[in-house]
């Protein structure tokens, strides 16, 4: 199994970014699913999840601003990121949830900044 992320970016504060995660392999619409982030200094954390029934779980500072999502139909999963704080700077990944250490791709860098 191999986890493509892309669309990052330097983006302005309130502004919006939608991350795509591109899954190799056909049994992608078994796996619970979450977005990860890594601000510098700080350890990961898990941003959203969603489930294989599209149930979905949101850390509390980004709950109302993100959505996390699925296409099973073409192995991808989204982010859409909506009013973009400074505080959302990090490098974006994507993985099953819970993760596989082996699964962890390059991720992509998203910078709020004005």
């Amino acid at each position: 199994v191999q986890f493509v992320e892309s669309g990052g970016g330097l983006v302005q504060p309130g502004g919006s970014l939608r991350l795509s995660c591109a899954v190799s392999g056909s049994t992608f619409r078994f796996y619970a699913m979450g977005w990860y982030r890594q601000a510098p200094g700080k350890q990961r954390e898990l941003v959203a999840r969603v489930t294989s029934g599209v149930s979905t779980n949101y850390l509390d500072s980004v709950k109302g601003r993100f959505t996390i999502s699925r296409d099973n139909a073409k192995n991808t999963m989204y982010l859409q990121m909506n009013s973009l704080k400074p505080e959302d700077t990090a490098v974006y990944y994507c993985n099953t949830h819970p993760y596989v250490p082996d699964y962890w791709g390059q991720g992509t860098q998203v910078t709020v900044s004005s």
